[in-house]
């Protein structure tokens, strides 16, 4: 079998231009808003810029970076994995979460993980790292196989209708969530008088917060989790993946809600995927969870 890195040839009639404005072209408009409201705040004396906005902004980017692996985490875990079963208010909030992190469509991403477990680390994985480092973190994403992409949702996700639903409309869904209720929101703040400076803050550390994220799950999954990497940084890209960058033993045993054992608050705190699944489960929303013995 020719490595995928290979198989795939990179011209214009492969290259994903929705991809690579989702990876790059995006998040450069996020930055570039984020500094040009600094600039102007600072420069502008008119525009009453407040020291507090920053460290708001911070959270903000912090917060963006947990709802969008309040999806990925349940995606990963449920959806692809079936560690557990989400009851539609669930599957409904996972789904947005997903359209927010710019994850693309459910049955392409499930169709290439399962692509990567069946290949692991070796010709046909997707995202080979000891092919190239490069082609594991974005590589694959901009340069697609048709065949790829032409392949059927899989068959234990087609009774789940919520999925299914969202998943069909996912462009339709993600113009209202990432363009037309921003601009509802810009309109809202101009006509009330308030701080249009202050809402593209917000606005920028959102985009900046999910391509943190983004590039995180990427790099430090399809890549660090496939090296030998030291304890800080698998504990870091934790942080910023909800635990999913916790991967040395998730070969071994795919099918676990959790990443990390049950008891702890640091693991509970790292692994913070796995604790919003916990938390599904006290409410109803998520039931039938498995959990691997070394995590129980």
């Amino acid at each position: 079998m020719i490595p995928r890195s290979l198989a795939i040839p990179k011209t214009w009639k492969t290259f994903d231009i929705p991809s690579f404005f989702s990876a790059f072209g995006y998040p450069a408009l996020g930055l570039g808003l984020f500094i040009t409201m600094v600039v102007l705040g600072f420069a502008v004396s008119e525009l009453a810029f407040h020291w507090w906005y920053l460290p708001l902004a911070f959270g903000v980017i912090a917060f963006s970076v947990f709802m969008c692996n309040a999806g990925i985490g349940p995606l990963h875990r449920i959806l692809q994995h079936r560690a557990g079963e989400l009851k539609a208010p669930a599957q409904f909030l996972t789904m947005l979460n997903l359209i927010l992190a710019m994850q693309g469509n459910v049955k392409d991403w499930v169709n290439y993980h399962s692509q990567h477990h069946r290949f692991a680390d070796g010709p046909g994985d997707p995202h080979n790292p000891f092919e190239s480092k490069r082609w594991a973190w974005v590589g694959w994403i901009l340069w697609r196989d048709k065949k790829d992409t032409d392949r059927p949702i899989a068959m234990w996700l087609k009774g789940q209708p919520v999925i299914v639903w969202m998943d069909r409309f996912y462009n339709e869904i993600s113009l209202v969530v990432h363009l037309f209720i921003p601009a509802a929101i810009y309109l809202i703040v101009w006509a009330s008088g308030g701080s249009l400076v202050l809402t593209a803050l917000i606005h920028a550390s959102v985009v900046i917060g999910r391509a943190i994220q983004f590039h995180a799950t990427v790099y430090g999954i399809n890549v660090l989790g496939h090296l030998k990497t030291p304890i800080w940084a698998d504990h870091l890209m934790a942080l910023l993946t909800g635990g999913e960058a916790f991967h040395d033993h998730h070969h071994d045993a795919p099918i676990s809600a959790l990443h990390r054992p049950r008891k702890g608050v640091w693991n509970r705190i790292v692994d913070y995927n796995g604790t919003i699944l916990l938390a599904f489960e006290k409410i109803g929303w998520v039931k039938n969870l498995k959990i691997a013995p070394q995590f129980a």
